[in-house]
């Protein structure tokens, strides 16, 4: 009786990859539309930093001319005149400022932007989170020019209820005294930039807080966490990182705010000691008022200080980059 036997012997082992072949790889790119769609990645990459750079060259070209016309400090004068002869121009009230408001804007609108978001994830029914949401999505595209229109009609002639409230009881701090004088103030212009970038806040944080894994709620839930404990432990650290995001790119909207501020705020080149004060201004404030009527060294002069607000905006997007890296543990991508 024959007895057929099965060859049991092991294939063959595959040749590993020649030179050439992991050249290929390392690439990335072995079919034509890899290769076109690598060329067309890594050239809108390259087209960006070219811009980049020959936007900081344009500025800082027009103005290293404003400065050295400039016969004070550019960067501790309070003073804006370029008519003068010689001129005298400076950015220290326009930076005080931009910063003091853009700080107040965020003081008010991040913790309350993140409350929402965390109401409409895991607290709202789905029937009420979805017209809120839709209306703050409407709210993120409303015009600058409408926000400053409501704050110059409604928002100002409002406030004198709670200016004299924070001088009964804050004014001996100084940085709430209130003189009685008309309500255009940094303080009025830190509420409105925070009403306007609640929204985005609010909507970038909503959807990251959205991606926090099922599982990590889940087992934070069958260990006998409440939902406020899910939240703190598993919700917060997971979106901490686009939290900071969200809150860069409303600060940024914070720092380049133009027609709202100019409707609201009533400019002068004094740094006041109580936020309730009228006066002070911003970079962009200062230059959308001026520059229409300024000569070519007044332009130079507020291209000089859109330079010095361009170097404030990449130093802000710095350091939350450098503090999102710093916690890559609670971003999305690693969980």
């Amino acid at each position: 009786m024959d007895i057929t036997t099965k060859n049991t012997e092991a294939p063959p082992p595959t040749p590993p990859p020649t030179v050439a072949e992991q050249k290929r790889a390392a690439r990335g790119a072995t079919r034509p539309g890899d290769r076109i769609f690598l060329g067309l990645s890594r050239g809108s990459g390259i087209l960006l930093l070219v811009i980049m750079a020959a936007i900081a060259g344009f500025l800082a070209y027009r103005a290293s001319i404003a400065i050295s016309k400039d016969d004070t400090n550019f960067f501790t004068t309070f003073e804006w005149n370029t008519g003068l002869v010689p001129p005298s121009f400076g950015i220290a009230v326009l930076a005080f400022g931009t910063v003091v408001s853009s700080i107040i804007a965020m003081v008010i609108a991040v913790p309350i932007a993140v409350a929402i978001a965390l109401f409409l994830t895991h607290y709202a029914p789905r029937r009420l989170s979805g017209p809120i949401s839709y209306v703050i999505d409407l709210l993120a595209a409303v015009p600058s020019i409408v926000y400053g229109l409501w704050g110059a009609l409604i928002l100002v002639p409002n406030m004198n209820g709670l200016f004299s409230w924070l001088d009964e009881y804050f004014g001996w701090t100084g940085i709430f005294e209130w003189q009685q004088g008309a309500p255009r103030s940094m303080l009025t212009v830190g509420i409105l930039l925070a009403i306007m970038i609640l929204p985005i806040i609010t909507n970038v944080s909503r959807e990251v807080f959205r991606q926090t894994p099922r599982m990590n709620e889940e087992a934070a839930l069958a260990l006998g966490a409440t939902r406020w404990e899910v939240v703190r432990l598993a919700v917060l650290p997971f979106g901490r990182s686009g939290v900071i995001s969200a809150s860069m790119l409303g600060l940024g909207r914070a720092l380049g705010e133009t027609m709202a501020v100019a409707t609201v705020l009533s400019p002068t080149f004094e740094i006041q000691a109580s936020l309730l004060d009228p006066g002070g201004g911003t970079f962009a404030q200062n230059i959308a008022s001026k520059f229409g009527e300024a000569d070519e060294l007044g332009r130079d002069a507020l291209i000089a200080s859109g330079l010095v607000l361009f170097v404030i905006t990449l130093l802000v997007n710095g350091a939350a980059r450098a503090i999102i890296a710093r916690r890559k543990e609670y971003s999305g991508a690693n969980a």
